[in-house]
Parts: C-alpha cells; sequence; structure tokens
C-alpha cells in the first residue's frame, strides 16, 4: 500500500513536470517565428524595432526576394502634399525676391533662397523602377551611420538632406546621422544648428573640425566617430527617394566586402526641381578615362546576363564618390581613404581600385535612388590646404592613386594624358603600397580584364606622345589657347603663360592634337576645340620638323594664323609663310 502511494506520487510529479516542461519546450521550438512575429507586428504598428539589432551569424542570410504585391518596406498610404516644390516639382520665387536669390546663389552656387520656401519634409517623384516596387528586404538588415560631411552649407538644404533620410528610412535600420561639420564660419551652422537637432533625441551628432580638413579626410573621421555596422556617405545637399536604404544594404548583409552605390537623380540648383538623370530602361555605371576624369558608361551585355531581374544590382569598376554605402569594419580594414590625398578628387578611384583589387566587389543599386543638387560653381576655395602642395591638388591626389594601383603599362596612358604629372610631388606612398602587399591585392591588369573591361572600349590605349607644351605661333609668339570654352567652340590665340589646361597642347604617334580630354580639328570655320570621337586615338595632324608646319592630312593644308585678324584657319602650305610656322616647347612647372 505505502509502495504503491509512493508511485503514486512520483507519476504525479512527473506529469506536473512534463505539464510544465512541454509547453516551454514548444516556445523555445517556435521562438524564432514567434520573434519574427512580433517583430512584424511591432514594425507594421510603429514603425521600430523591439528587440535588439543582434544576429545569429550561423544562420542562413534570407535574400531580397519579388513578391506580387507590395514589398514589405514600401511606404503605404503616403498622403499627397501641397506647396512649393511639393512632388519634387521646381518652385520659382516671386519676381520681387530675384536680388535675394541672386545673392544666396552667389554665396552657395545655389538658390538657397529658393530652397527655404521649400518644405524639410517634401515629398519627390518616385524615380525608380516599377518593380523595385516588388522586392521583401531581410528584416534584420545591419544598422547603418548616416554620415554628412559640410562646410558653409545652406542651412535648409543640409537639413532638408537629413530630414529625407529620417522621413524615408526604417527606423531600426537608421542607427545614427553623423553631421561632420568641417570647420564651417557661418553662425547658423554652429549655435542654431546646436539647437534644431535636438528635436532628434540624439539621433543626429554633429562633430566638428578645429580646422580645415577637406572631403576625404574628414569622412574618414566620420567612420572613425561612427558606432552603426554599415555606414552610408551622403553630401551635405541631397533627398533621399523611396526605400531608398534596404536595397542598399541587401548586397552587404549578403557579403560584407561589398560596396554599394545608390543610383543618383539630379536636383536643380536654381529651382530645386528634382528628376532623373538616366533614361528609365537604362543603366549606367562607373568607369574613367586616362586622365582620371569620371566617365559613365551603359553597363556591357556581359553584366546584364548576371542578373535575374532588371532592377537587381549590378557590378561597376568605379563610383561618382559622393554616395555610397559600405561595412564599416570592411572600410577601416582597407586603410579608409589614403591619408596622403588632400582636400578631394581622386578619392573615388583610389577607394574603387582598392576595393576590386583587394578581393572586394562594388553594386550599384537601381532600387536605391538619390537626389543630389549639382552646385552652379564652387562657392568657396581651399585656404591654406591648397597651399600645402605644390601644382594642382586634384593631379596630386591623381598621381598618388595610379603610382600605388596602376601597373607600369597603364600608368604611361595617364602620364600621356597629363605629361605635367611627372614633375608633381605625391609624397611618400610606402605605406600604401605596404597595405596593398598585406592584403594581397591583385594586379590591375586582372582589374581591367575583369571587372573594367569596358573602358579600353570606349578609351583605347594611348600612343605615345610625339609633341606637347605649348604650341608657339613663330610669328606672332601667341600660344594656340582653348580659351576656356567648352566644345565646339573657336580656338584662338593667346599671350603664352606656361600651359596650364588652357595651353598644353599634345600631338601623339597616331595624329591626334589634344587640349585635355578634348581634341583639336578643322573645318571651314577654323580651328576647333572639338570631343575626341570615343573608341579612337589617332587624328589628321603631321608635324615637319623642318619646315614647322601643322599638316591637316586630310585637307592637305597647314594650320595658319591671319595676320590681320588673328584668326586661325587652314592654308595651302607655304614654307616661306612665317604665319604657318609653329613650335613646340616642352613646359617645366613654375612651381
Amino acid at each position: 500500500m505505502r509502495v504503491s502511494n509512493i508511485r503514486s506520487g512520483r507519476i504525479c510529479r512527473m506529469a506536473l513536470c512534463l505539464l510544465v516542461i512541454l509547453p516551454l519546450l514548444y516556445l523555445l521550438a517556435n521562438w524564432s517565428d514567434h520573434h519574427k512575429r512580433v517583430q512584424e507586428a511591432y514594425h507594421t504598428r510603429f514603425g521600430g524595432p523591439k528587440f535588439s539589432h543582434q544576429r545569429l551569424e550561423n544562420r542562413p542570410r534570407e535574400v531580397p526576394t519579388l513578391v506580387e504585391g507590395l514589398g514589405n518596406f514600401e511606404p503605404r498610404d503616403l498622403k499627397p502634399r501641397t506647396g512649393p516644390g511639393e512632388n519634387g516639382e521646381g518652385h520659382i520665387l516671386s519676381p520681387d525676391k530675384k536680388n535675394v536669390a541672386d545673392a544666396s546663389e552667389m554665396e552657395y552656387g545655389m538658390n538657397i533662397a529658393c530652397s527655404d520656401e521649400i518644405s524639410m519634409h517634401r515629398s519627390v517623384r518616385d524615380t525608380r523602377l516599377e518593380e523595385c516596387k516588388h522586392w521583401d528586404y531581410p528584416y534584420d538588415l545591419p544598422p547603418t551611420s548616416v554620415i554628412i560631411v559640410f562646410h558653409n552649407e545652406g542651412f535648409s538644404v543640409l537639413m532638408r538632406t537629413v530630414h529625407s533620410v529620417i522621413d524615408r528610412s526604417p527606423k531600426h535600420m537608421l542607427h545614427e546621422i553623423i553631421l561632420v561639420d568641417d570647420f564651417s564660419d557661418k553662425e547658423n551652422l554652429r549655435s542654431k544648428l546646436d539647437e534644431y537637432v535636438l528635436q532628434f533625441k540624439g539621433l543626429v551628432k554633429i562633430i566638428r573640425n578645429t580646422e580645415r580638413e577637406g572631403l576625404i579626410r574628414t569622412r574618414s573621421r566620420g567612420a572613425m566617430e561612427a558606432t552603426g555596422e554599415v555606414i552610408v556617405f551622403l553630401d551635405a545637399h541631397c533627398e533621399v527617394n523611396l526605400n531608398w536604404l534596404p536595397p542598399l544594404l541587401a548586397p552587404i548583409y549578403r557579403d560584407r566586402t561589398v560596396m554599394t552605390v545608390p543610383i543618383i537623380d539630379g536636383i536643380d540648383h536654381k529651382t530645386f526641381e528634382y528628376r532623373p538623370v538616366y533614361g528609365s530602361d537604362n543603366h549606367f555605371r562607373g568607369i574613367f578615362e586616362w586622365g582620371m576624369l569620371y566617365k559613365e558608361n551603359e553597363v556591357p551585355r556581359r553584366e546584364q546576363r548576371r542578373r535575374a531581374h532588371n532592377s537587381e544590382p549590378y557590378r561597376s569598376p568605379t563610383h561618382a564618390g559622393g554616395l555610397f554605402a559600405i561595412n564599416r569594419e570592411y572600410f577601416l580594414e582597407l586603410g579608409a581613404y589614403d591619408p596622403g590625398l588632400l582636400v578631394w578628387g581622386g578619392e573615388n578611384f583610389e577607394l574603387s581600385f582598392k576595393i576590386w583589387q583587394c578581393g572586394g566587389s562594388i553594386e550599384w543599386v537601381p532600387c536605391s535612388r538619390v537626389g543630389h543638387v549639382y552646385r552652379g560653381f564652387m562657392p568657396y576655395n581651399f585656404g591654406k590646404l591648397a597651399s600645402k602642395k605644390k601644382g594642382p591638388l586634384i593631379t596630386i591626389n591623381y598621381k598618388r592613386v595610379i603610382e600605388t594601383w596602376f601597373d607600369d603599362t597603364h600608368k604611361e596612358f595617364f602620364y600621356t594624358r597629363e605629361p605635367l604629372a611627372r614633375y608633381l610631388d605625391m609624397g611618400d606612398i610606402s605605406e600604401q603600397l605596404a597595405l596593398k602587399k598585406r592584403l594581397n591585392c591583385k594586379s590591375f591588369q586582372w582589374f581591367m580584364d575583369n571587372i573594367a573591361y569596358d573602358v579600353v572600349d570606349k578609351f583605347p590605349a594611348l600612343p605615345a606622345n610625339l609633341h606637347w607644351g605649348e604650341l608657339r605661333s613663330v610669328a606672332s609668339d601667341g600660344c594656340l589657347d582653348s580659351m576656356g570654352h567648352q566644345p565646339p567652340a573657336i580656338m584662338g590665340l593667346s599671350y603664352c603663360h606656361g600651359g596650364g589646361n588652357n595651353q598644353l597642347v599634345r600631338l601623339n604617334a597616331a595624329g591626334q592634337l589634344g587640349v585635355g580630354e578634348r581634341c583639336v580639328e578643322a573645318d571651314r570655320q577654323g580651328i576647333k576645340l572639338a570631343v575626341c570621337r570615343l573608341g579612337t586615338v589617332d587624328g589628321p595632324w603631321s608635324y615637319n620638323e623642318q619646315t614647322k608646319h601643322l599638316l591637316h592630312r586630310v585637307h592637305k593644308k597647314c594650320m595658319a594664323l591671319h595676320p590681320t585678324t588673328q584668326q586661325l584657319s587652314l592654308g595651302q602650305c607655304d614654307v616661306n609663310d612665317g604665319y604657318q610656322k609653329w613650335l613646340f616647347k616642352e613646359i617645366r612647372p613654375h612651381w
């Protein structure tokens, strides 16, 4: 009897335990799905997370999925807005404000008086492909720090950038916005800005340089100060479009060595009209010509075939430089930007070559669109920064980049286009070369063969220069000059001033006469500056060392200067005519 009671008690206790344990096991088994459902419910109701951003790294990563309905982060029930500039429309100021508008444009390079009348929260037109509205993205995309560098920026333009990011980003992905002030001296960018950002309750942070550092170094500082897993760099005069962030983060979520680039729309600097730069169905990617000018080319079929859908990201050799996203730790592992690069210029190439050659990749993202104001002109100079080096800073930066990442063959193409660069002091690049070796980076030839193969279709290998420098008229001692005009434009003669961008003329072994990236051509109107024919490096010119004639081989005439009007044209070649004689004088730097 007693034994029976003991057994009965044990059975009861076991049953009680099972009643407690089994539900717990069920909950644990279903916790993952439950966790996800709670997250989605919370996000739907409040637009933000209830749980930590931490992910289980051994769990398979979700990938974006094309669905029939609207994607999971697509905005719902957008209410139409009315007012100046809404839906990205251009805003025209009343005639009585013309003087104020002109003054603000002279001060900022854009019409800040117009911007001040447009809401910080204005709506913009959706410029994405229709397919972009139907992607589901993983919920736990990495928390992101948006870094915005500014110097003497218009207040309303800067803060519209900030508001657009906050208004159009999933709250649980936007970790922080860091405004990095590169030593602005406008009062409204100090106390007024400090007071304004208090409304964001710590989401927006301000960091200030104690002296002018330039865009490149200031961006690197922002990256070091950031605490998000991913950093997104934006210029200070942008407006992000609908659902811009998840498509930008998804490739990095898949692979931390991917850098992603949004498609850039244009914002007019006078009216702030928001409009696409590219055709709706055409995709372009970043390339370069041998003088290191940034160019874009339609995505080649070889790359298009890698994608199943037209709205998917695609690989690009390089990028314009202003707007991109990258894993923060990976960016710092790559050394951030080369600290020897000054102010701005060339940093987009340096980072692009470094990423591709050292094991990473760059993807442009059609479903992420960001509007950007293109200034009418640069409204400020670089002060003491510009005096730290002798010579043009951007060309010095380019030289650092090509001496680090190019091979000997491709370096010569750069020096053919920029012969004065050989004489520039680029500083010490030993640390950059050591980084390249430490990361076991691939060769530039590998990059050209596998990634940037379409560059040579537009910009073939350059023949060597037979002559370069000032092209002087023997009769007048003036120099051939592009006069600062854009092609097509008539060229002229002016006082010789040591070359410069307008007077440095090159004649290559294939007969192409060039000034910068442009070509010198001739017709009935005279000697012209023209856009070089893409995919060609040849030309119609030859130079006779004995007669000093520049012969146009197609017209079979020589370049001549009219003795009275000083106009340039082609004339019947005459060895006795001093106005047809020209001398190439190589330039030596005067800095």
